[in-house]
């Protein structure tokens, strides 16, 4: 992610006040907390001055945390709304992946994913609020293998053709009921290549 004053830059941390990402040279370190010069400027030109600065510790991870049991909402509340976006239509292609036509044993499967994915939405809301709170990066993706992968765009693109086979009625052969698992396989060869391939 780029500096959003130096766009040339990569930012390393976000002011706490209005969540910009900055760059070392535009940040501004208040109680171990980061701001941008146009909050700490507005906060101490204020008529408390400093006491107007809020204590390192909040409660936005919290609130965050909370918000991400609806989807969506907890990636809004943190600005991250191509985030937020792909987590309604992950959740949507859940819900309609339990609605399909699908063989007994695919419907439990993703009915877990739906239950993984309602978890995963407030675990990552309150993660990336923490870390914004302190002024710093958010760390990688609670996803395995994300980083700067696109994986909501894969997970989508996954539910996307489960769907479409079940819509055709592609998925009522015996053998796609059998076969399904070899799908678990390859995306868990796919993450140990990546990972073998990172050390």
């Amino acid at each position: 992610m780029k500096c959003a004053v130096h766009t040339e830059a990569d930012a390393t941390g976000f002011c706490r006040h209005c969540g910009k990402a900055l760059c070392p040279q535009c940040t501004r370190e208040v109680h171990g907390a980061l701001y941008c010069e146009n909050c700490l400027g507005g906060m101490l030109a204020g008529p408390q001055g400093a006491a107007a600065l809020p204590p390192a510790t909040d409660s936005r991870a919290g609130t965050a945390a909370a918000l991400g049991f609806i989807p969506g909402l907890g990636a809004i509340y943190n600005g991250e709304y191509i985030k937020a976006l792909i987590h309604v239509l992950i959740f949507a292609s859940l819900i309609a992946g339990m609605a399909s036509d699908i063989p007994d044993a695919l419907r439990a499967f993703v009915i877990v994913l739906f239950i993984a994915f309602c978890f995963y939405m407030p675990m990552d809301a309150y993660r990336v609020a923490k870390a914004r709170s302190a002024g710093e990066v958010p760390p990688p993706d609670l996803m395995p293998g994300a980083g700067r992968k696109p994986i909501g765009a894969i997970v989508l693109i996954g539910i996307g053709v489960l769907l479409l086979l079940a819509n055709f009625h592609l998925l009522d052969q015996e053998w796609i009921g059998k076969l399904w698992p070899v799908a678990l396989v390859a995306v868990g060869a796919w993450l140990l290549a990546d990972r073998l391939k990172g050390t």
